[in-house]
């Protein structure tokens, strides 16, 4: 209940701005949509599994860093991406089953989350990092879950003959205009603030709400793949996979029930790791 009634306090603030001074309402309303609370690693305190892999800073263009982590295997490459509020060592439960593959797996963490640089986290930024990683590591396949799938998505919409061969996205999201409304709909942003926002996103990334779509992107995609989704995952709807699917013709879609959106479950790993080969 606090966190709704804060939430509301800011959207009438929001509010209030996009009238009297609509550049600060909508930095303001730009800035809590990308900012994470959550997902931030101390160098002194990773995780075990983080600790026992190989590490290596990777840079933008623009001097920021990421941090990639690096599990040593054969030739061929798995890289992890993982999404919102979260960092590299969500992939502890499923690392195991992909190392029986023999491939080398390398994760990164996203921008302004684990050891990564950044207090701001975008699709773009992440699909920057990602094709930096790819350029260096030369992965066969890529695994990303939640914002880190459509990141994946995006960047093979945007950059195609990679090498990357197979993709697998775990419940992912499709369409920017659900996270958009859902955004105004916790805040109770009114429409003008709403407009200023999405004129935002056209502006600094050159990206329309209603054309930035999974399932556009997946009509590019040549590759094959596999979409997982529960059907009971409270964070990402279900539906959001199928529009997935409806795009991306060359994927195969896994249903599971009763694992939320973490996903992680034993027998959806042997699945992953027996469609990756060894």
């Amino acid at each position: 209940m606090k966190k709704i009634i804060l939430a509301r306090s800011i959207g009438w603030y929001i509010n209030f701005l996009s009238y009297i001074s609509p550049g600060k309402a909508t930095a303001l309303s730009y800035r809590f949509f990308s900012r994470p609370r959550k997902g931030k690693l101390l160098e002194n305190q990773l995780p075990k599994v983080l600790r026992r892999a190989q590490r290596e800073t990777l840079l933008f263009t623009d001097g920021g860093r990421f941090e990639s982590y690096i599990w040593p295997g054969n030739e061929q490459v798995i890289l992890l991406i993982h999404g919102w509020e979260s960092n590299a060592s969500r992939w502890k439960k499923m690392l195991p089953e992909l190392q029986q593959t023999g491939k080398t797996i390398v994760a990164l963490d996203a921008p302004a989350h684990g050891l990564s640089d950044g207090l701001e986290f975008n699709v773009p930024r992440y699909a920057e990092a990602i094709d930096i990683a790819i350029k260096k590591y030369r992965p066969v396949a890529l695994i990303g879950h939640s914002m880190g799938g459509i990141a994946i998505l995006y960047h093979h919409f945007l950059h195609k003959n990679t090498g990357v061969e197979k993709m697998i996205l775990l419940g992912a999201p499709s369409d920017l205009r659900v996270l958009v409304d859902n955004y105004a709909r916790l805040l109770g942003l009114k429409s003008r603030a709403r407009r200023q926002l999405e004129h935002y996103f056209k502006e600094r990334f050159g990206i329309d709400v209603d054309e930035f779509s999974g399932h556009r992107f997946g009509r590019e995609v040549q590759i094959q793949g596999i979409i997982a989704h529960d059907e009971d995952d409270t964070v990402v709807a279900y539906a959001e996979s199928k529009k997935l699917a409806a795009g991306w013709g060359l994927a195969s879609s896994i249903t599971t029930r009763g694992l939320g959106h973490s996903m992680h479950d034993e027998n959806l790993y042997r699945q992953i790791r027996e469609f990756l080969g060894g």
